[in-house]
Parts: C-alpha cells; sequence; structure tokens
C-alpha cells in the first residue's frame, strides 16, 4: 500500500495541492464566467450521529447552471471526460483493471444512467452483461439489495461516472452497504477488495471515535490502493479520510486558462482539512511541514468545488443531467487515476 502510495504523496499532507500533470491544449468544455451566483444542495443529510457517515456530493440547483459552466445552450454542462482528462493529462489504460465503489443505500438506476453517461460521451458499454459492471449488497449478494434513497443515488451516480471518465476501460464493482453505519461501509470496503477490486473509492466521512479499530478491520488492505473523501465543511476532520491506511483526498476550483497547461487550478476553500485527534502522525508524512502532531488531511487533491462541477447524469432523485461538485468528485477521480 505504502510503495503504491507514495507516487501521489510526493508533497503529502498539503491541502492545497492539486493533481499539477503537464499541460495540454484539448479543452472539450469550455468554462464561462461567473455571470449568476450558483445555489447547491447536499445530496445527503449532514446531520451525523456517532458511527455514522453522510456523502459528499454536492448538486447545483441554481437555473443558469448551462450558461454558469459553458456557453448557452450546450447540454450536458460541467466537464466531461475529455475536459478531466485534458486537465490532469492522463493516459489511456485501466483495461482488466477493477475500481471499487462504496456507498449506502441503492440507486435502482444506476445502470442505466451509467449507460446514458457513458453513451453521451462515447465511452465503450459498461454493463452486467458484459461483465464490466457490478452492483452488489455488502456481502456480495446481487440481492437483497438495501432499500433506495434518492440521496444516496446522487452519490451513486456520482461516483460511477467519474471512473467512467477517468478510467474507461477499467471495471466497476458497486457495494451498496445496508446502512451509512462505519460498520456497514466498512464491511463493504472489505467486499469489494474480496471481489478483486485494487482501487477502492469512499465518498463519504464521519466524525472521528474507534478508528484504530476501524483502521484494521476495514481499511487496511496491502497492495490496495483506498481513497476517501475529506469532506466539504472546510477546516475539520472526517473519517475515515484520517486513517492512515487511505489517501485522504481534498478539492480544488478548477477552470480552463490561457497557459501553457490549458488550465487553472487552486485550492477549494470547502475542502475538509486538520488534524486527527485519533490518529498518529503516518510514517509518509514524517518530516513534512503540516502543522499537526496527528495524522494531517488532505494527501492529494482533485477538482470538487461545484462552481466548476462535472456532469453526471441521474434519473433517481434527479431529472437527468447534473452538475455535482463535493469532494465526493475527488475521490474516485483519484482512485481511477491509480
Amino acid at each position: 500500500m505504502r510503495s503504491v502510495k507514495r507516487g501521489l504523496l510526493t508533497l503529502a499532507g498539503l491541502a492545497t495541492l492539486s493533481l499539477a500533470f503537464a499541460s495540454t491544449a484539448a479543452v472539450a468544455t469550455p468554462l464561462a464566467s461567473a455571470t449568476t451566483t450558483p445555489t447547491t444542495t447536499h445530496s445527503c443529510s449532514q446531520a451525523v450521529s456517532p458511527g455514522m457517515a453522510t456523502c459528499f456530493a454536492i448538486r447545483r440547483t441554481d437555473s443558469g447552471v448551462h450558461h454558469f459552466l459553458t456557453g448557452p445552450n450546450i447540454t450536458p454542462a460541467g466537464f466531461g471526460p475529455s475536459s478531466l482528462i485534458s486537465a490532469y493529462k492522463l493516459p489511456s489504460g485501466g483495461s482488466g483493471q477493477t475500481v471499487g465503489i462504496v456507498d449506502a443505500m441503492d440507486d435502482p438506476n444506476a445502470e442505466s444512467d451509467l449507460a446514458t453517461y457513458r453513451s453521451n460521451f462515447g465511452l465503450p458499454a459498461c454493463t452486467t452483461a458484459n461483465g464490466c459492471f457490478k452492483k452488489v449488497n455488502q456481502t456480495g449478494g446481487a440481492s437483497p439489495l438495501p432499500a433506495s434513497d434518492t440521496g444516496w443515488a446522487g452519490e451513486i451516480s456520482l461516483d460511477v461516472d467519474m471512473v467512467s471518465a477517468i478510467c474507461p476501460n477499467c471495471h466497476i464493482v458497486l457495494v451498496e452497504a445496508t446502512s451509512p453505519t462505519i460498520q456497514n461501509l466498512g464491511t463493504s470496503v472489505n467486499e469489494a477488495v474480496a471481489l478483486g477490486a485494487k482501487y477502492v473509492s469512499n465518498s463519504y466521512g464521519g466524525g472521528e471515535g474507534g478508528d484504530p479499530a476501524n483502521d484494521a478491520s476495514f481499511y487496511h488492505h496491502p497492495g490496495v490502493a483506498v481513497t476517501a473523501s475529506t469532506g466539504d465543511g472546510g477546516f475539520g476532520i472526517s473519517y475515515p479520510a484520517s486513517s492512515p491506511f487511505v489517501t485522504a483526498v481534498g478539492g480544488t476550483s478548477l477552470s480552463t486558462a490561457s497557459n501553457s497547461r490549458g488550465w487553472s487550478e487552486t485550492a477549494w476553500n470547502g475542502a475538509g482539512s486538520g488534524c486527527s485527534s485519533d490518529e498518529a502522525q503516518p510514517s509518509f508524512q514524517s518530516g513534512v511541514n503540516t502543522g499537526c502532531s496527528n495524522r494531517a488531511n488532505a494527501d492529494v487533491s482533485a477538482v470538487a468545488d461545484p462552481n466548476t462541477g462535472v456532469a453526471v447524469f441521474q434519473t433517481f432523485g434527479a431529472t437527468g443531467w447534473q452538475v455535482y461538485g463535493g469532494t465526493s468528485v475527488s475521490s474516485p477521480i483519484i482512485a481511477s487515476v491509480y
């Protein structure tokens, strides 16, 4: 795990880091200047009791979203695969690899919505029938699935779309926890690994408490790259992002620019960042001035600002093309970069 992580952790612990890959001129979705004040909604309730987690997906709700993020009358709004590949200068690849997505509850339209997203952007089909897509419960069964939930469905749509955007040749295994407890979500992480995922994204989090035991039970998978969102509340710690066994993924604001890279990227002030109360400083942060005596978040970041959000297709809990932000965007991006 450590050797896998170090490739992205050259400057670990700095929440302002972005994936500043080399420049490229190709731009598929121009970003217009802001002309309105965007409005957003959290896909999941942010009221979290001990032992529970919430998802970090943020959906744009303003009527001017298409003008705000793209040129007039362009659908879908938000960054699509070619823009993200351009921004981070990513190679094609991933054939034969499996990315695990862990979420709570069921999105009954996950596979059909994924098909629309991939078809719209010219990506190869990823279905149950061709063996590319698998949706299971936390014990690996195709049934019974958890109860459906429109909030978590937005998170699920976002997650599988970001895997498709960054690694279109990867297989996707979606593991749906029975409920959003750390115990059930952690059990789902174990199941994703058991099903062959070498890269597992967790776009959820809750408060710290009992973390070392949960680390050993759920998030310590040597040889597997496990990512977790740092949250969308600014300064503050979220678990499991604070686990030393995961890559804590923060967020940036991304826009096109007239420079050698073709893009401008800065820290998003909504992304979670801070010092753990429970987790000791991991060895890969030794010698890095994080300002924390314990584990510091984040390790690496990618686009998450809803003002510079990504295109997502969702029909359960929404009406088709949406624009999403939050560190729920950046965690599956980084898992798929791995």
